[in-house]
């Protein structure tokens, strides 16, 4: 566990650092076998340590081991575990861009080629809910069928992946595509690229691990 921790923690500090999140906002988890792990509530990324975070099964309704509670969003990360076999981490954050088109509504479209690495042509808002609620864990669910990430109404944005590094990477293309869209609109409105050109991107994309290189397309 604690070399997992320890890997969550980085993830979580890596995303304050980078402006996805700031303060206690957002949170982290992984995969470990028959469990996940979590980062605890209402603790800043700057604070938080490997002890702190919290492990929960996945076959159950809340119950953790740890010294601390966990992230009040722990059922979306559990939901997504039971639903998503392909989903080693999931990364939701409270990212500017990401977050003022989640207010508006409005679905991130293919004005880029990254979309595609998202797995579809739209990013999905998915449906306002309270936090925490059952209601919001099946929003989530509904707008990431097929993808790897969606916006949530009104509240931020959520990506799942095999790991944490992809996770944290996609979690940074969202936001790179979310202010695309907003400074696009500014602009006149972009261009979309078509259903056939996001498919060939698709294509190119099987087996591409931006996350090792850092890098993203050409």
């Amino acid at each position: 566990m604690t070399a997992l921790a320890a890997a969550i923690v980085d993830c979580a500090r890596a995303l304050d650092a980078a402006g996805l999140n700031r303060g206690a906002s957002g949170n982290v988890s992984a995969r470990d076998g028959e469990d996940m792990l979590v980062t605890p509530s209402a603790v800043p990324a700057v604070d938080l340590a490997p002890a702190m975070i919290a492990r929960m099964p996945l076959a159950g309704d809340g119950g953790w081991s740890g010294p601390l509670r966990p992230s009040s969003e722990w059922r979306i990360h559990r939901d997504l575990y039971r639903a998503r076999p392909d989903f080693g981490a999931v990364v939701h954050t409270h990212a500017p861009w990401c977050t003022a088109l989640a207010a508006a509504r409005r679905p991130i479209p293919p004005l880029h080629y990254m979309i595609a690495a998202f797995g579809g042509s739209e990013i999905r808002v998915a449906g306002y809910a309270r936090y925490g609620t059952p209601d919001l864990s099946g929003a989530v669910l509904a707008a990431m069928a097929g993808r790897a990430g969606c916006l949530m109404a009104n509240h931020g944005m959520i990506v799942g992946a095999a790991t944490l590094a992809r996770a944290a990477w996609l979690a940074g293309e969202m936001e790179a595509l979310a202010q695309m869209t907003v400074q696009a609109g500014m602009a006149g409105g972009a261009h979309l690229l078509s259903e056939a050109e996001i498919a060939e991107a698709m294509a190119a994309f099987a087996g591409y691990r931006p996350e090792a290189t850092g890098e993203g397309g050409g």
